[in-house]
């Protein structure tokens, strides 16, 4: 193997009361939560996907089944550790990620720097190399007024060097 690759990930959730909303281990102070087999982390799972889809690897699906009751109410956190191990097995690191966080709230901005750190810790990377952004819907979409969660990410990963593989 040699060279860097990318990979897109992506997921969305409906939104309801009574549910937490995480992002990458983060708990933001809000009213609505992912409705998910797991907790619904969309910024973990469209990282997981970006990493797992840049190596040639299974998707989240497959690698954490919603029918698989292992996964029922899972922190994204801790799946996605599991799939940066299922990437160094497979002979990559991560390099790079660059996410964007859409929903009209709760605000990300306030948590930013949390998720970051979060985000970038799991990954094992400077927090330099790891870049998380909120957008609202602006009432545009599935997503508007509170109704739901995505994440779109990119991610760049790199073979990890003879030491380690």
């Amino acid at each position: 193997m040699s060279g860097t690759r990318v990979g897109l990930g992506w997921d969305v959730h409906r939104l309801a009361r009574g549910r937490p909303l995480v992002l990458v281990g983060v708990r933001l102070d809000a009213d609505l939560g992912p409705v998910a087999h797991s907790d619904g982390d969309v910024l973990a799972h469209a990282v997981i996907d970006a990493l797992l889809g840049a190596a040639g690897l299974d998707d989240i699906g497959t690698l954490f089944p919603d029918d698989d009751p292992r996964w029922r109410g899972a922190a994204g956190i801790d799946l996605l550790v599991r799939a940066v191990s299922r990437l160094a097995e497979a002979g990559w690191r991560p390099l790079q990620v660059d996410a964007v966080v859409i929903a009209d709230r709760p605000k990300l901005a306030p948590h930013r720097a949390a998720i970051r750190g979060a985000l970038a810790l799991a990954l094992g990377l400077s927090v330099d190399a790891v870049n998380v952004k909120g957008k609202r819907t602006e009432g545009l979409g599935g997503l508007a007024d509170g109704a739901g969660i995505g994440c779109r990410e990119i991610a760049q990963i790199e073979p990890l060097p003879a030491a380690e593989a």
